[in-house]
């Protein structure tokens, strides 16, 4: 219970609910346990459960002629189906795939409608996360459409730093493991293009790369190309 209670304050959805509203929530939540590479839901599956992790990596994606697109990485303390809760059982915007062995904490929208009646105020708070993520959304799709991959890399890696970075003594490492092919599948391009474009990064001393886990080295310089 202490778990998925301190996992809870963290999201900003819950963040405005008190210990004890906290302690009524926490209950409502089922554990599941999936194996690495396990598909939780298809684009176009009814969508009808809020996943929020307790370990492990997912994946978030749509398939664009047959071509993967990445939309999001989540990983411990993060969630995602958040949509699902609103009003009437919806049908899922994209797949969700584990890169790890994962564990969540699920909650059905069936139990969740019932709770909602009970604390309205979540209501408003959850259509503010959810316009919160559409927004990303439509950066991500301005700057698949406007930028280069130079560019378009670089705003990803800065974006995966403020959602895993940790502070190390060479400078913000992203915490996520990442191929040259999940890269290309984030920014909209080919695997060839990421190669380059990372020894370029690489030979800029603005990255360092090291069990495909990327460090930022010199995050003013970084940022400062897309200003």
């Amino acid at each position: 219970m202490k778990t998925i209670i301190s996992l809870l304050q963290n999201v900003p959805l819950f963040q405005q609910l008190n210990e004890e509203d906290l302690q009524g929530l926490a209950p409502l939540f089922t554990e599941k346990r999936v194996k690495k590479g396990s598909i939780l839901f298809l684009e176009g599956d009814e969508g009808g459960e809020f996943f929020l992790i307790k370990s492990g990596v997912v994946k978030i994606y749509r398939l664009d002629e047959y071509k993967e697109i990445i939309l999001a990485l989540f990983r411990d303390g993060d969630f995602f189906g958040e949509m699902s809760l609103i009003g009437k059982v919806q049908t899922r915007s994209a797949t969700a795939e584990t890169l790890e062995p994962c564990t969540f904490y699920v909650l059905k929208h069936s139990v969740f409608s019932q709770y909602l009646e009970k604390s309205p105020k979540l209501l408003f708070k959850l259509l503010e996360t959810t316009m919160d993520r559409l927004r990303q959304a439509n950066e991500q799709i301005y700057d698949l459409t406007f930028l280069g991959v130079r560019s378009r890399m670089i705003k990803t890696f800065l974006r995966l730093s403020e959602q895993h970075g940790i502070p190390t003594q060479d400078g913000l490492l992203i915490n996520v493991k990442l191929t040259h092919q999940q890269i290309a599948n984030m920014i909209g391009t080919v695997r060839e293009s990421v190669t380059k474009v990372l020894q370029e990064l690489l030979d800029d001393e603005y990255i360092q790369i090291e069990k495909k886990l990327i460090t930022l080295r010199n995050i003013e310089a970084i940022r400062g190309e897309i200003r």
